[in-house]
């Protein structure tokens, strides 16, 4: 079941916008575009979630992920 947001779509749709226009901008194959933002899942972790709150947000993180990702063969 989603889960309600505090921020609306309009602002996470703009954002992700301009992050797929980075992207797109620097002809980014698929392995580096994942690398990248992986790496700034990382680095937004580290930084900004005190110690002992990071394991229950990656878990979170990688439990939302999972329920996003679509089950049909097309890619």
């Amino acid at each position: 079941m989603p889960q309600a947001s505090r921020y609306s779509d309009e602002l996470v749709e703009k954002i992700l916008s301009e992050l797929v226009q980075v992207l797109e901008k620097n002809q980014t194959p698929t392995d580096l575009s994942l690398m990248v933002l992986g790496n700034m899942v990382t680095n937004l972790i580290n930084t900004s979630v005190a110690p002992a709150a990071r394991p229950a947000i990656v878990r979170s993180f990688v439990e939302a992920l999972q329920a996003s990702i679509r089950d049909d063969k097309a890619h």
